[in-house]
C-alpha cells in the first residue's frame, strides 16, 4: 500500500532523508520515530505529493506519487504537521469544501460528513470560524478532512497534538478501529502512541532508517525494556 524506494531529499547540500526504502501493508499502523529534524516530516511530504523527491520513488497503493499524483492521492488521507486549515472559513463550509474536492456525492457524501463530524465530535463548532478553534478542535478538524473520503491509506503527522488526555485516547481509538482494513503512517514524539496504537515503528536518524521492528521487539533491544531508551540508543 506504501513503498519508498531509495527515497532521498537534498536541500542544496543538507540531506534531509537519505536512500529510505519501506514499505506497509493493509492493516499495518506503521509508527514513523526519530529525533527533531531526522527527515520524518520531509518524508511524509515526499509521500503526499507535497515536495518533490532529489531522487528514488514513492507509491500509494501502486500508483507513483510522481508520475501518476492524481490517482495516488485519490487513495490518500493527510494531516499535515500542525492541520493547516482555512482560517476564515467555517468547520461546516470547511468540510463541505473538502467533500467537494474528494468527488463525495449524493447519501454517500452525507453518510462520511455525519461519520467524521460525530466521529470527532465537532458538531459544537460547525458554525464557528476556524481560525476561533482551540488547537485541538483544529486537529480534529484536520484529522476529519483526512479521513472523510474514506481512503486506503493515511499518514498523519503528530495526530494527537494539542488534545488533552481523553482527546488522545479517542483518536487513538479511531486509529485502532480504521486501521483493519486500511494502511496507516504516524509519525509522532510521543513514544506511548507507539504503544498504544502502533503494530510496527520505524526510527530514521539523520535521514537514514536506523531501526524497523515491532514496538515489542524495539524495546527488547534495551536492557531496560523502555521504548525511549532504544530510541536514545539508535538515534544517537
Amino acid at each position: 500500500m506504501i513503498k519508498t524506494q531509495n527515497l532521498t531529499k537534498n536541500y542544496d547540500g543538507l540531506l534531509a532523508v537519505d536512500d529510505l526504502s519501506f514499505s506497509a501493508e493493509p492493516g499495518e499502523v506503521l509508527g514513523f520515530l526519530g529525533p527533531n529534524g531526522a527527515g520524518k516530516s520531509t518524508t511524509m511530504r515526499m509521500l503526499a505529493g507535497f515536495i518533490t523527491p532529489t531522487s528514488g520513488t514513492a507509491s500509494i497503493c501502486g500508483h507513483d506519487v510522481g508520475t501518476d499524483p492524481i490517482a495516488a492521492k485519490s487513495a490518500l488521507g493527510y494531516l499535515p504537521e500542525g492541520a493547516p486549515n482555512y482560517g476564515e472559513m467555517t468547520v461546516a463550509s470547511f468540510l463541505d469544501f473538502i467533500a467537494d474536492l474528494r468527488t463525495l456525492a449524493g447519501e454517500h457524501r452525507r453518510t462520511r460528513l455525519d461519520y467524521v463530524i460525530g466521529r470527532l465530535q465537532l458538531e459544537p463548532v460547525l458554525a464557528q470560524s476556524i481560525d476561533t478553534l482551540s488547537k485541538g478542535f483544529k486537529r480534529r478538524v484536520g484529522l476529519a478532512q483526512a479521513i472523510v473520503h474514506d481512503p486506503k491509506v493515511l499518514i498523519l503527522d503528530e495526530p494527537t497534538d494539542g488534545l488533552d488526555p481523553l482527546q488522545k485516547h479517542e483518536v487513538r481509538t479511531l486509529i485502532g478501529e480504521i486501521a483493519r482494513e486500511k494502511t496507516i503512517v504516524i509519525s509522532t514524539h510521543i513514544l506511548e502512541e507507539v504503544d498504544a496504537v502502533c503494530t510496527r515503528a520505524i526510527i530514521i536518524a539523520r535521514g537514514k532508517l536506523v531501526a524497523d521492528d515491532t514496538p515489542a521487539g524495539l524495546k527488547s533491544r534495551a536492557p531496560s525494556g523502555r521504548l525511549d531508551d532504544v530510541f536514545r540508543a539508535v538515534a544517537a
